[in-house]
């Protein structure tokens, strides 16, 4: 065999042009090529950053004051990122301040947006406006009154429940930075839940992920999630009871 190496003969090797996962890296000896490991320390190293990074508060409240509504700053019980880490139970609840403070702007409402950092802030930062900007043109042009955006520093995804609650919302969604990948550490998922209230699981939600520069486009996600609000409304419920049913043919 020629010294030039398995790897140019690899007859997966046509199909990484359609994947950034890591397929037909050849291999050196026993291992892979020093090149693909490189690689892979990379990438676990952009995951851990990613994972302790930190939401641009000021930066964020600046971008979203533009659409002319509050933007409430709130904290989950974990006080700090490695408690949150470590205890997923208080990611997912407020703060005794942040329960107070919310409290003060109940009002009727039918969509609750949350913004929370999750597993990696660096994707709500650099998504969430976006996202936010086509969303609420959608619900604002079909008459959808929206609470005041929440920012949650430390949260979760249940934690949506008690903020929409607290709000007044008939659903609330919360717009996360999801757990890094070793091929992506910057996507967000958003989850959608009708009448949000605390105790619910996660089968009482819809979700739309994968949204980051690589994957799905903030317009693209907007309507997703516009398309599952609407169905939330005319059927009263999400979760595994709500299905997908808009690419289907009639």
């Amino acid at each position: 065999m020629k010294k030039e190496g398995l790897a140019k003969h690899n007859i997966l090797e046509p199909l990484k042009a359609f994947t950034p996962a890591r397929i037909a890296l050849g291999r050196a000896g026993t291992g892979i090529p020093l090149k693909a490991f490189q690689a892979f320390k990379l990438a676990h190293a952009h995951a851990r950053d990613a994972v302790y990074s930190e939401l641009d508060i000021d930066g964020l409240n600046e971008k979203l004051s533009v659409f002319d509504l509050p933007v409430i700053h709130l904290h989950s019980a974990a006080a700090y990122r490695e408690q949150y880490l470590q205890r997923p139970d208080l990611g997912r609840k407020l703060n005794e301040e942040s329960a107070e403070e919310i409290k003060k702007y109940y009002s009727p409402c039918d969509v609750a947006i949350v913004i929370a950092d999750g597993l990696s802030a660096m994707a709500v930062n650099n998504q969430v406006v976006k996202l936010v900007k086509s969303l609420l043109a959608l619900l604002q042009d079909a008459n959808f009154q929206t609470a005041p955006l929440t920012l949650v520093k430390q949260g979760r995804v249940a934690i949506a429940d008690e903020i929409g609650l607290a709000l007044g919302a008939r659903l609330s969604l919360i717009i996360i930075g999801e757990r890094p990948g070793l091929s992506s550490g910057y996507s967000a998922g958003v989850y959608i839940t009708y009448q949000p209230k605390p105790g619910l699981t996660d089968e009482c939600r819809n979700c739309v992920s994968n949204i980051h520069a690589q994957g799905l486009s903030g317009k693209i996600a907007a309507e997703k999630i516009f398309y599952l609000i609407q169905e939330a409304f005319k059927y009263k419920q999400t979760g595994i009871t709500l299905k997908d049913n808009q690419l289907l043919l009639p």
